[in-house]
């Protein structure tokens, strides 16, 4: 597995610019890691440059948290990425375009609570 690195600069809040794209793409599928979505202008602008400047041949990508606000239903739809996959730690958008996918952690945030209530170890859930 090959990495590549999208550089960023962000002049203020819910502001970036892309800059660069660091290791090879071209021709290749590519996966986004986030921490958090938000208003997505970072997520499409990264899946934009690694298609246009790196010439990869699709984008798919995932993040913990989809925040969702303003624009960001919109620019997901529109963008090049093929499909946006997010836990389900905030409540799913509704009416959300139908490139994004929700995983369910509801069962392992269950069992690490019940854990920690009847003092249990946590190993068993890495």
């Amino acid at each position: 597995m090959n990495l590549a690195i999208v550089d960023k600069r962000r002049e203020k809040a819910n502001q970036c610019e892309v800059m660069n794209v660091i290791g090879d793409v071209k021709d290749k599928k590519c996966i986004l890691f986030d921490d958090m979505v938000d208003t997505a202008g970072s997520l499409c602008n990264a899946a934009k440059a690694i298609v246009e400047i790196g010439g990869a041949t699709e984008v798919y990508a995932c993040a913990t948290h989809g925040v969702l606000s303003g624009p960001a239903n919109e620019r997901i739809a529109n963008s090049c990425i093929k499909e946006l996959t997010f836990l389900n730690t905030i409540p799913p958008l509704e009416g959300a375009c139908s490139k994004i996918k929700y995983l369910d952690v509801s069962p392992i945030f269950a069992d690490a609570i019940q854990r920690i209530y009847e003092e249990n170890s946590m190993s068993v859930l890495f």
